[in-house]
């Protein structure tokens, strides 16, 4: 476990539901190819905190790392409805994007 990590999770004892720190953490273990570790992160922060549009990209993408493309379809599809309900015409655009690449692929 990198010292990042360790920091991470040290910070996320005192608060556990900290998005932020649910989503860095997943970056964390992603990067290190530690993909279930990130799955675990990613869909904890999803359980507790569903409005935080980032994670679905970065989920989608996860699960297509591992092929599994209907999981990645839908968590796409979740992101685009959250996205248009915040309003984040950014990440509204990159989850589109990112779906009709994935479509185009199968």
């Amino acid at each position: 476990m990198t010292q990042r990590l360790v920091d991470l999770m040290k910070l996320l004892e005192e608060d556990p539901n900290d998005s932020f720190l649910l989503f860095a953490i997943a970056k964390e273990y992603e990067n290190q190819g530690l993909l279930d570790q990130a799955e675990h992160y990613y869909l904890t922060l999803y359980k507790s905190n569903p409005s935080y549009v980032g994670l679905y990209y970065h989920l989608a993408k996860l699960y297509e790392s591992k092929g599994m493309v209907e999981e990645a379809l839908n968590y796409y599809d979740e992101g685009i409805f959250m996205a248009n309900k915040m309003h984040d015409q950014h990440a509204l655009a990159e989850l589109k994007n990112a779906k009709t690449n994935l479509e185009l692929m199968i």
